[in-house]
C-alpha cells in the first residue's frame, strides 16, 4: 500500500476512473476543468472549486484536457496537538458535497499549494498546510443552498457538460451538478430560463449536433447515432423524423 501523502497535486487523465479510500478528502481545482461525480451526483469543477470526499465513499474522477487539482488527504485518526481537528472535521465530512471558495480562500489555497508543489518530501510542511487549509475552508466555504428563482443559470457549464458527453446518458442530477443545485431547483430554473426541460434541451443539442454530422461528414448513420447519444440507429430515425419532418437520410442527401 503506497504511504499516506497529506497532499498531491495532480492532474487527472481524461479517462474516468473510480476508487474509495480510508480517509476524508478535500479536492480543489487549481487549472483547467475537472469531473467528479460523488454518489451519483456529478459535477464539473473549475478554479476555485471543489468537493469534500468521505472516507470509503466510492467516487469516479477524471480531467478535460489540461487540469491541475490539489488533494489534501486528511487521515481520519485526530492529532493531540490539535484536539479540535475531529470537530471540524465531522463538520465538513458529515455528507459528500462540492464548495465554490471565496476569493480570500482561493488566495490562501494558491499560495499554500505553490509551496507544497515547491517541496513535495517535506511531510512536516505538506501536514501543516493541510491543517491550516481544512481550518480556513471550514470558514471559508461557500455550500450550495437553495437559492432565490432569479438564480441564473451558466448554460455555458452545461453546454459543455453536454458536449463532452453526448454519446452516453445524461441525467438531470448530472447538469443539476453543473450548477451545484439540487434537481428539482434545477429542473425548474432550467425550465424558466430556456422554455425547454433538461430532457428537451439535451435532446436539441443531439438533434443539432446530428444534423451537423449528416450535412458535413460522411459517416453511417449508426455511427451519428451513436456519436450523438442514440441507443440504436432505428431510434435516432424514428426520433430524427419525428422532429423535422424527414428522415436522416433524406435530410443528408438534401445539404450535402
Amino acid at each position: 500500500m503506497p504511504a499516506f501523502k497529506p497532499f498531491e497535486i495532480m492532474a487527472l487523465p481524461t479517462e474516468m476512473a473510480q476508487h474509495q479510500h480510508h480517509y476524508n478528502q478535500i479536492v480543489i481545482g487549481l487549472n483547467g476543468r475537472t469531473e467528479f461525480e460523488l454518489g451519483g451526483n456529478g459535477s464539473l469543477m473549475g478554479p476555485g472549486q471543489g468537493c469534500l470526499v468521505s472516507s470509503e465513499l466510492d467516487h469516479a474522477f477524471g480531467g478535460l484536457g489540461s487540469n491541475r487539482i490539489l488533494v489534501i488527504n486528511l487521515s481520519l485518526s485526530p492529532s493531540p496537538a490539535l484536539p479540535d481537528q475531529q470537530e471540524r472535521m465531522h463538520c465538513l465530512f458529515e455528507r459528500p458535497r462540492y464548495f465554490q471558495l471565496h476569493p480570500q480562500a482561493q488566495q490562501l489555497v494558491s499560495v499554500l499549494s505553490e509551496e507544497m508543489r515547491a517541496n513535495p518530501d517535506d511531510h512536516l510542511l505538506g501536514q501543516a498546510c493541510a491543517h491550516t487549509l481544512m481550518c480556513a475552508l471550514h470558514r471559508h466555504m461557500a455550500f450550495p443552498r437553495v437559492q432565490s428563482r432569479a438564480k441564473r443559470l451558466n448554460l455555458e457549464v452545461i453546454d459543455a457538460y453536454i458536449a463532452q458527453h453526448l454519446g452516453r446518458k445524461i441525467t438531470v442530477a448530472q447538469l443539476a451538478g453543473c450548477a451545484f443545485l439540487g434537481e428539482s431547483q434545477f429542473h425548474l430554473l432550467f425550465k424558466e430560463q430556456t422554455g425547454l426541460s433538461p430532457y428537451q434541451y439535451v435532446l436539441e443539442k443531439r438533434l443539432s449536433e446530428a444534423k451537423k454530422m449528416l450535412a458535413f461528414s460522411q459517416h453511417s448513420l449508426a455511427y451519428i447515432a451513436q456519436h450523438c447519444g442514440f441507443s440504436s440507429q432505428s431510434l435516432f430515425t424514428q426520433v430524427f423524423s419525428g422532429r423535422f419532418d424527414l428522415s436522416p437520410s433524406r435530410y443528408r442527401k438534401l445539404h450535402c
